[in-house]
């Protein structure tokens, strides 16, 4: 059964629901390692082409998606919170090849729930900006296809 991402905005928050048939221990574990994101991580014609990870708190992950005619996408999370296949929490930026933050677009202060029932994995995903304005910025840029797309990926790497 295929699931559908619920999507909810309110105020300078982004909640995003999806449930995914696998063991919430192995949705999480795909949450913390390149060897596993690289498979799903972004849309399809935006396939992660760099990855180096600090999975702990205060570590981080950089990376970079390359898109159609060599477009690069360098983004920057900062580990916040882990709770063992319960949270992830940080602050997701948008940055350069060195891992510099692009102070021109906005933050988001993601927090990633994982819960289980019957196999049956829900990820609820709050997106926290500073202003309504700078969540408008990231919705505006295609923001929720590109994760409604993610999680599909993610769908399908967990099916494997």
């Amino acid at each position: 059964m295929k699931h559908t991402m619920q999507v909810e905005t309110n105020g300078a928050e982004l909640t995003l629901v999806r449930k995914f048939n696998a063991p919430r221990s192995k949705v999480f574990e795909a949450h913390t390692d390149c060897k596993h994101l690289k498979h799903w991580w972004g849309p399809r014609e935006w396939p992660v082409s760099y990855c180096n990870m600090d999975f702990r708190v205060g570590g981080r992950w950089h990376y970079c998606m390359t898109g159609p005619e060599g477009v690069e996408a360098w983004g920057l999370m900062l580990y916040k919170e882990i709770i063992d296949q319960e949270l992830i929490a940080g602050e997701d930026h948008f940055a350069d090849k060195e891992g510099n933050s692009n102070t021109e677009l906005p933050v988001t202060h993601t927090r990633n729930e994982f819960t289980e029932k019957d196999g049956v994995t829900t990820l609820r995903s709050v997106a926290r900006y500073s202003s309504p304005e700078d969540l408008k910025k990231v919705l505006d840029m295609g923001m929720v296809d590109g994760i409604r797309e993610t999680f599909d990926r993610l769908e399908e790497y967990l099916a494997r």
